[in-house]
């Protein structure tokens, strides 16, 4: 049985290669199947890899990463950034690794794509975990500008700058941008107490090899908004309906995750259910490093 494994993921690896996929798996194969989602576009999962992907598989986890192509460690200067070819990436991963039926997780833009694949491919996917995920976007850039203009309220230039951004295209990758440069002045993506623990974690990524290979293609939003029309989505009635085939829902946020408004993250619950919801304190976007054991123990307990 193990060669068997061994020669499928041999295929697989070979069948990833082919699309210019990175991906890689930890844990054992007989384990239930998570394919983790990045964020982007541009991102890659270098971040969950280099630092929580095998303690997840730790936990009796079958865990799969991959960079989406044209971005991260999949180079390919022909991608198209379009929610087509990402879904046909993911359904590579699964006949790569051999796997008819996973568990989603999906993080910040990822949130978006792994949304509508399960939508789109109910039947191979177990359960949606959105992990400061997005699912309505303009309701996240419109809390951001409402909070800048309440924190810059006495600086002129900003409030311009600010204005400028609302005065952009709504369905552009600038807009996007701006927006979120705008948070990041906030400190809206920064964790507000480090822990030791959390400190450590983000230590032994920035010095070590999943670093080095943190590759960004800055190309990957306009590609992404040049190609695909769908592009500033809620997605909120679509997660109702995924609820209604009879997919669960999880949703595991950042209290500190400040571009998701409380109105976002009460309404995300009630989608999700109360037992399926969880905001972790001292928590911002990228909570699987921020508070690992919590991020850990939730898939666990949910997944499981």
């Amino acid at each position: 049985m193990k060669l068997l494994f061994s020669l499928l993921l041999m295929i697989g690896s070979m069948f990833c290669k082919a699309q210019n996929l990175y991906s890689k798996a930890y844990g054992e194969p007989t384990n239930p199947s998570v394919i983790f989602i990045h964020g982007g576009p541009g991102g890659n999962a270098t971040l969950f890899e280099g630092t929580t992907a095998q303690k997840l598989a730790d936990k009796g986890f079958y865990v799969i990463v991959y960079d989406r192509r044209g971005e991260g460690r999949s180079k390919d200067a022909s991608a198209t950034m379009t929610f087509k070819e990402s879904f046909e990436d993911l359904k590579g991963i699964y006949s790569a690794y051999n796997i008819k039926k996973a568990n989603i997780i999906a993080h910040s833009f990822g949130g978006i794509i792994g949304t509508l694949f399960t939508e789109q491919f109910p039947d191979k996917v177990k359960s949606l975990t959105l992990a400061g995920a997005l699912f309505t976007q303009q309701e996240t850039y419109n809390h951001i500008l409402k909070k800048a203009k309440e924190h810059f309220q006495n600086d002129s230039v900003q409030l311009k700058e600010i204005s400028a951004i609302e005065n952009l295209d709504k369905n552009s990758a600038a807009y996007r941008k701006r927006c979120y440069e705008m948070a990041g002045k906030l400190g809206f993506f920064d964790m507000p107490n480090p822990t030791p623990e959390s400190e450590n974690l983000r230590k032994k990524y920035l010095t070590g090899e999943f670093y080095k290979s943190n590759i960004r293609n800055p190309n990957s939003p306009l590609t992404f908004y040049q190609n695909e029309p769908l592009n500033n989505l809620d997605n909120t009635t679509v997660l109702k309906d995924i609820r209604k085939k009879g997919i669960p829902v999880f949703a595991i946020y950042g209290k500190n995750d400040s571009i998701f408004s409380e109105k976002q993250l009460n309404d995300l619950k009630n989608i999700a259910g109360k037992r399926n919801f969880k905001l972790i304190d001292n928590c911002s976007h990228y909570l699987f490093v921020d508070q690992q054991d919590h991020f850990l123990e939730f898939i666990k307990l949910t997944l499981k």
